[in-house]
């Protein structure tokens, strides 16, 4: 599609003023944009999208809908590709005080979505922040975040994901970021990888782009596979070498300890050691797990960055109560959960359980769900967690899933595991009310709905 044509959809954008890929979700004015799945075709409700209120429906060429007479009706060889353009147009487009608008964009294997909302937090102490909703982090999400940005949006702050190598690349060069974040990278989605060397080529694809447009990469410098991944691209490695690209952060970096957790205080506190005082200053979080403790401070550098005091950045960040199954603390009326339950990979996985160890707690119990997308080397990863269980000391681990079934059966030992096929299962157990007065992790892949056994906690 050439530039006239992207600048003529544009216009129409912008009378508009939003757009939606869904039919039901219309409230009139917008632009209906007829994606195609394997399971659905949005053409066949582009007609519909006009009689409840759409402004115009961006339909595909090829479709039986393309052959109406109706001016609402933009035809375009593919609106997916037809979506991207217009927000990379968009996001170009938009300008704050005469310069172009600043996008920081953000991937990595966990805490991306955790890291994005304190970031969201964080700048909103001082900008009016456009930021992605949930995790609409793939080539529809990226470009629908891009489409909201308005008149108002100061910064913009894009997560992206990805399960496949070259799904970086995609989304950074829809968003243009002039500032880039990768949280960490670990064992997930390895069937669409192949490998973890994958999972790091794709998730540097950020960091390739940030160097080719000489802008600037938020480096945990603590974290040694990021620090490589830096280093192979020549942007720093070595915090004590300035160089202009990397703006460096980390809890060892910054001499920040993480504070021990307690049954009274059971979130993530740090202590940080302010200059000129004496007295640390205490940063208490609504967050349970250590492993989120870089995500606060990449958060901090974020907000530093743009000069956001370091005390207004905290308090925003105090302040935060996750949700949507996130390193979240639910007291019910019988138990304490610890709820981590929206996705899991072999390196969140470990995570979780290692902090979950160190709850102090007289009942502790795990339900995990299987991890998904692993490939080949899922039986050894499940079982990898199966020793992990077994060498915490928890009261008894349940298991959800054929992957751990499958695991559990080439253990050949089931001592202190309890098998269900789904989580429905485990759910319908859990009302008996057996588990009392005890501590619960609740973790597994997305597909393994962990959060049906909640209620019956």
């Amino acid at each position: 599609m050439n530039v006239m044509n992207i600048m003529d959809i544009y216009s129409r954008f912008k009378e508009c003023g939003c757009v939606t890929t869904d039919s039901r979700t219309l409230k009139g004015g917008e632009m209906f944009f007829a994606l195609k799945g394997e399971n659905f075709d949005g053409n066949e409700y582009a007609l519909k999208a006009l009689e409840a209120g759409a402004a115009y429906a961006v339909v595909n060429s090829d479709s039986a809908v393309a052959a109406v007479d109706d001016c609402r009706l933009i035809k375009v060889e593919d609106t997916l590709k037809t979506l991207q353009e217009l927000a990379r147009w968009h996001r170009s487009m938009t300008f704050v005080d005469g310069k172009p608008l600043t996008v920081v964009a953000l991937t990595g294997t966990n805490g991306k979505t955790t890291t994005k909302e304190l970031i969201r937090e964080v700048l909103s102490v001082k900008y009016h922040v456009t930021a992605t909703e949930g995790n609409l982090n793939n080539s529809i999400g990226v470009p629908l975040t891009l489409l909201k940005i308005n008149s108002e949006t100061q910064i913009a702050v894009v997560e992206m994901g990805a399960s496949h190598p070259g799904d970086i690349k995609e989304l950074v060069d829809i968003a243009l970021p002039n500032y880039g974040l990768i949280t960490n990278v670990g064992k997930a989605h390895l069937l669409g990888f192949g490998s973890f060397e994958g999972v790091m080529k794709t998730k540097g694809e950020l960091y390739d782009y940030l160097r080719r447009t000489s802008d600037k990469v938020f480096l945990n410098v603590d974290n040694p596979y990021l620090c490589d991944m830096a280093s192979e691209r020549n942007l720093q490695s070595d915090p004590e070498r300035p160089y202009s690209l990397v703006i460096p952060y980390g809890l060892s970096y910054q001499n920040v300890e993480v504070l021990p957790s307690s049954p009274e205080y059971p979130y993530l506190r740090l202590s940080f050691m302010n200059d000129g005082s004496d007295v640390p200053y205490v940063l208490e979080t609504n967050l349970v797990g250590t492993y989120n403790a870089d995500n606060v401070m990449a958060a901090l550098a974020v907000g530093k960055q743009f000069g956001v005091s370091f005390e207004e950045a905290a308090g925003a960040i105090a302040g935060y109560v996750p949700s949507n199954n996130r390193s979240q603390m639910v007291r019910t009326g019988r138990n304490t959960l610890v709820v981590d339950a929206y996705n899991a990979n072999p390196t969140s996985m470990e995570a979780a359980l290692k902090n979950f160890s160190n709850i102090k707690a007289d009942r502790k119990y795990a339900m995990l769900g299987d991890m998904l997308e692993l490939g080949d080397d899922s039986l050894n990863l499940h079982l990898s967690v199966l020793e992990q269980c077994a060498a915490s000391g928890f009261e008894r681990v349940f298991l959800v899933g054929k992957e751990f079934g499958d695991a559990l059966r080439e253990r050949g030992d089931d001592a202190g595991f309890l098998w269900f096929r789904d989580s429905a299962s485990l759910a319908e157990w859990c009302a008996s009310g057996e588990i009392q007065d005890a501590v619960v992790l609740i973790k597994g892949s997305r597909g393994t709905r962990m959060e049906k056994v909640i209620p019956s906690l």
